[in-house]
């Protein structure tokens, strides 16, 4: 018999791997190409750099992350990082914090990952959801997705609405907290507001609720002296900065103290909460068989008199979120200033208006009952400049608390864009009182329906 040397009965361990990889690498089988998409993620191409702005109202590091981040997917259907770049200015300029930036650039990204590289989309043969399910036996098999013991959600609206939200009604200890008009128990049509801060004006002598400076007015209302208004329309807003917080204005990023970056033509004041007459109570009516009194969100506009704020509009929404009542008011004294920037309400709005605030107390007395359930942000607001009393109420303001506390609170958009993932506000006309009581109602329909999943 024939004897085999060890290296002819065992090949060495580089041979064996040679004949491997060669077995592996030649064959006649025509592998699949996958084309390599070319993208802005390699380092030797440039990107561009957002200049650092001392004081912005954005850090500068987190918008260039997401400009880095804009151009990764632009870069997927179009040549240019232009495009992530417009929208990366454009996120910025409609944001005025860091908050809002952050909020805004998340739905800009969905929006940019949503859109398909055009050759993708068009080779690419439609599956049908079977298929994707199931794999290629899904089609001649029969099954069906619903998963047994799922809850079917409840609808909420009309009377389920009304029930469900009785449980965030406002006390009477919190109504008078925060400054809800009260009845006075010893005059008819006057009311008592609680927790009133200490009185700094006078008959005659007013403190601008602006710009703080205390001014002269006669006994109709005018002021004595002409001079003008120097005032920060933001609001005060704390950031990080190195080294600690930095409080600063979010309409100019100007510092606390520092001169005022709009001027109006003479100060202003409130008013409402001296104005303590005139108002009106709802009253009971009796009940459907539900029981459903009706849930309304309200939201109201003012402008600046002589005598302080008025009135200017009024919107009134049910629970399907249809405007019911929607008018604009003739104030009862000379208007000052239109608070267009705020309110939305122009000089040509109210040129043909002849509605008057007491009309706008006989329609509201015809469509809400004492039983009725009021939402608002702040409402004690707008129940001053309506001159109305009411007790039946849901504020968003105590149903979603700022985390200092009192005197803080959360800002209507702000909310929105934390728990609904939406913008509201975001128009340089001002304010949209159907679009705010809007905003109302739907914080508090999810507000029922997340406090459901918790007691589940």
């Amino acid at each position: 018999s024939r004897v085999l040397s060890p290296s002819q009965t065992q090949p060495s361990v580089r041979g064996q791997t040679t004949a491997g990889i060669l077995s592996k690498t030649s064959t006649t089988v025509q592998q699949r190409r996958v084309a390599h998409t070319p993208t802005l993620k390699s380092t030797s191409m440039r990107r561009p750099v957002i200049p650092t702005e001392f004081g912005a109202k954005v850090p500068t590091n987190i918008r260039q992350r997401y400009l880095n981040t804009f151009i990764d997917e632009c870069v997927k259907f179009c040549a240019s990082e232009e495009a992530a770049l417009d929208e990366e200015k454009m996120v910025y300029e409609r944001s005025s914090s860091k908050n809002i930036y952050l909020n805004v650039a998340v739905n800009t990204l969905k929006k940019l990952r949503s859109k398909k590289p055009a050759a993708l989309v068009s080779n690419r043969r439609a599956q049908s959801h079977e298929e994707v399910l199931g794999g290629r036996l899904a089609a001649t098999t029969s099954f069906t997705v619903n998963r047994t013991g799922k809850q079917s959600q409840e609808k909420l609206s009309g009377a389920t609405l009304y029930h469900k939200l009785k449980t965030y009604l406002m006390t009477e200890e919190q109504l008078q907290l925060h400054g809800y008009p009260r009845k006075d128990p010893e005059a008819s049509g006057r009311v008592i507001i609680y927790n009133l801060p200490e009185k700094k004006a006078t008959s005659f002598t007013k403190v601008c609720c602006r710009c703080g400076t205390e001014y002269k007015v006669t006994s109709n209302g005018n002021c004595v002296r002409k001079e003008e208004c120097t005032f920060h329309w933001g609001r005060l807003r704390r950031h990080k900065v190195s080294g600690g917080w930095e409080t600063s204005y979010s309409c100019c990023s100007g510092a606390v103290g520092s001169l005022g970056c709009q001027v109006s033509k003479q100060h202003v004041q409130d008013g409402r909460k001296e104005s303590l007459d005139g108002f009106v109570s709802t009253f009971s009516k009796p009940l459907p068989a539900d029981g459903d009194a009706g849930v309304f969100a309200l939201d109201c506009e003012m402008c600046y008199t002589k005598q302080g704020l008025e009135l200017t509009r009024v919107t009134v929404i049910n629970s399907e979120l249809t405007v019911i009542y929607d008018t604009f008011v003739k104030p009862a004294s000379k208007v000052v200033d239109y608070n267009t920037r705020f309110s939305g309400v122009t000089e040509e709005d109210l040129e043909s208006v002849s509605i008057t605030l007491r009309d706008v107390q006989a329609v509201l007395l015809n469509l809400f009952s004492a039983e009725s359930i009021l939402l608002g942000h702040s409402l004690e607001s707008d129940l001053l400049a309506l001159k109305l009393i009411h007790s039946s109420v849901v504020d968003t303001a105590i149903v979603f608390p700022h985390r200092l506390g009192l005197p803080y609170k959360r800002a209507l958009r702000n909310l929105m864009a934390d728990h609904l993932k939406r913008i509201i506000q975001d128009s340089v006309g001002g304010h949209d009182s159907s679009e705010d009581a809007s905003a109302c109602m739907e914080l508090m329909i999810w507000k029922i329906k997340e406090d459901a999943k918790v007691k589940r």
